[in-house]
């Protein structure tokens, strides 16, 4: 089965064409999922502005990490679930056409990676063995990930 068949089987899915006919299910799917980007966004600036050097400079960066990371986790729970329900429930196949849902989707990957491997790792270490320009240096690539990502999608949402 090819990737579009895929998108077909989903798109046309009883359950998904149920969900499509209601009038409510897919503003919720979408309340839900704008909820989890607020929380995201959230959990991801602060440890990137403190990488930065630009808030919360009386507290480690590791503490900053530690503390903001469960938001980061709960948000994933969020956003994952929901983006694919929007993915499933409006037009799987129209997604499949589109330039800026797989430039989503390879950023998100690169973004979870990124933040899960290098970025963590930086966030954790000791602020004295790390050099403040490979802080910096993560923290904009994460934030020129999570941006594509963000961008991207909203893209994806216009006509």
């Amino acid at each position: 089965m090819s990737l579009f068949e895929f998108c077909e089987r989903v798109q046309y899915s009883p359950l998904l064409s149920a969900m499509r006919s209601s009038s409510w299910v897919f503003p919720l799917i979408a309340s839900i999922h704008l909820m989890g980007l607020a929380l995201i966004g959230g959990a991801l600036l602060v440890v990137d502005l403190r990488l930065l050097g630009l808030g919360l400079r009386h507290q480690p960066v590791a503490q900053v990490a530690r503390d903001a990371e469960r938001w980061l986790l709960v948000s994933l729970l969020v956003l994952l679930p929901t983006g694919l329900l929007q993915f499933m429930c409006f037009a799987a196949t129209k997604y499949y056409y589109l330039t800026a849902f797989w430039v989503k989707m390879a950023a998100l990957s690169l973004a979870l990676v990124f933040t899960f491997v290098v970025r963590r790792k930086v966030a954790m270490a000791e602020e004295t063995r790390m050099n403040p320009v490979w802080s910096k240096l993560v923290a904009l690539v994460s934030l020129s990930l999570w941006s594509t990502v963000a961008i991207t999608g909203r893209l994806i949402g216009l006509p």
